[in-house]
């Protein structure tokens, strides 16, 4: 595969680093430029095993959430999503403010044409939450 100059600034995908950001402060989102960016077309990420802490309890919280997006200029890389997404493991929050954040860090850093973050929560307590945000707002 021929060597693209545009992909030299990437610093986990295809280096052994298991290194897991302690917090999403911590945590890099890193891109790589679209090569369609003319064409508006959906990209779909599906992450089933997502887990943070309840911020009263420290309990953990599951969730599947799904990261759906049309890109502008940039994609985001995966390895670097996952290593953001592992690292709320550590982080006490509510659900909502999850999704919400991490809509707003993946805008922060990809600045899509369209974005829509879903948490589907496992339940606790007998109630099961989703929480969906969406960029722009005015939607």
């Amino acid at each position: 595969m021929p060597s693209r100059e545009d992909l030299q600034h990437l610093s986990l995908l295809g280096k052994p680093d298991t290194r897991l950001p302690a917090s999403p402060d911590e945590a890099r989102l890193e891109t790589f430029p679209n090569q369609r960016p003319g064409r508006r077309y959906w990209i779909t990420l599906n992450c089933p095993e997502f887990s943070s802490l309840c911020p009263v309890t420290g309990q953990p919280d599951a969730a599947r959430l799904v990261i759906r997006y049309v890109p502008g200029e940039l994609c985001v890389e995966t390895k670097s999503l996952k290593f953001y997404l592992a690292s709320f493991r550590n982080q006490p929050a509510f659900n909502e403010e999850i999704v919400n954040r991490i809509l707003d860090d993946l805008v922060a850093a990809l600045a899509p044409v369209e974005m829509v973050v879903r948490g589907e929560f496992a339940p606790r307590g007998g109630i099961q939450l989703t929480t969906e945000a969406s960029f722009p707002d005015d939607k």
